[in-house]
């Protein structure tokens, strides 16, 4: 199964737009929204039944045993992110608690121990046919690489026999991003013509290449800056980088979106670019040759 990764330097640059396109044009029986941290693939995906859903766990968390407590305030004390406080009783914030775990090792009664702490929710969709994997971190929580990593677990481990997986990754060069790229085949770059957009496309194109995957871009809304449209070309002629299409501005793909369809379901200019983005993609990631 070839598993192909959408990505973008920035967010708002249409990566998902992309990705829900691209899956619709594939008939893709196994797909991820690996953006654990705002993950909404689901909104333009159809599907009627619910999800199965799973806890993730993340770090440990702190917990005082409070008859157990002597109140001698090493804990408080030796907590490098002030997650101890006392008023009253010693108390542990979960949102401040890194799980170091300095504090079970100081307490001189062992009345802290550690213990898991659900820090998202796995999702699954599936219908026999294709399944659709996804997850939501909770809010201050941490690992979310690890979580992205669970969701591309979990899509493998319930794939039917397809050839293809698409994945819409996470924008900019974080813990999510890098768990995205470990294993895949090709990594689609979704670059916009702005100053910003081209600093963050060297970006990330930087961080995929230590991965040594395939990498191939576009460029969406690319006649909003024809002149950095041109730099971004430019770029990629000088650095081999196989350049697959540029996407007009369209407003009829935000009135798709937002009666939650994906661009290629109406009849627009952006819906007809992203159709040949994907055949020379899909061409580039199946060519004769490739391991």
């Amino acid at each position: 199964m070839k598993q192909l990764l959408i990505l973008s330097g920035k967010g708002g640059t249409g990566k998902t737009t992309i990705a829900s396109a691209f899956i619709k044009l594939a008939d893709a029986k196994a797909y991820a929204d690996c953006d654990v941290d705002a993950p909404n693939l689901h909104l333009i995906t159809e599907w009627n039944n619910e999800p199965k859903k799973t806890d993730y766990y993340g770090l440990e968390k702190a917990k005082i045993n409070e008859e157990l407590c002597t109140e001698c305030d090493q804990c408080r004390q030796n907590c490098r992110f002030d997650a101890i406080s006392f008023n009253e009783k010693y108390t542990v914030d979960s949102y401040a608690c890194e799980g170091c775990s300095v504090c079970e090792y100081v307490c001189p009664v062992e009345a802290i121990t550690m213990i898991p702490a659900v820090a998202g929710e796995l999702m699954l969709y599936s219908d026999g046919a294709k399944v659709f994997s996804t997850a939501q971190l909770k809010m201050g929580s941490g690992t979310s690489g690890m979580l992205v990593t669970e969701v591309k677990k979990q899509m493998k481990a319930a794939t039917v026999d397809t050839e293809l997986a698409i994945i819409d990754g996470s924008p900019g060069i974080g813990c999510p991003v890098i768990a995205s790229l470990s294993g895949v085949d090709m990594v689609l770059i979704v670059a916009e013509p702005s100053i910003s957009g081209i600093s963050d496309m060297e970006r990330i194109i930087n961080t995929a290449a230590n991965f040594e995957t395939k990498i191939v871009v576009c460029i969406n809304k690319y006649d909003t800056n024809i002149e950095n449209t041109e730099k971004i070309e430019g770029f990629c002629g000088k650095q081999g980088l196989p350049f697959v299409g540029k996407i007009p501005f369209d407003s009829s793909a935000v009135k798709a979106i937002n009666s939650g369809q994906t661009i290629v379901d109406i009849d627009c200019t952006s819906g007809t670019a992203v159709k040949e983005l994907y055949h020379k993609t899909i061409n580039l990631l199946f060519e004769k040759g490739d391991d």
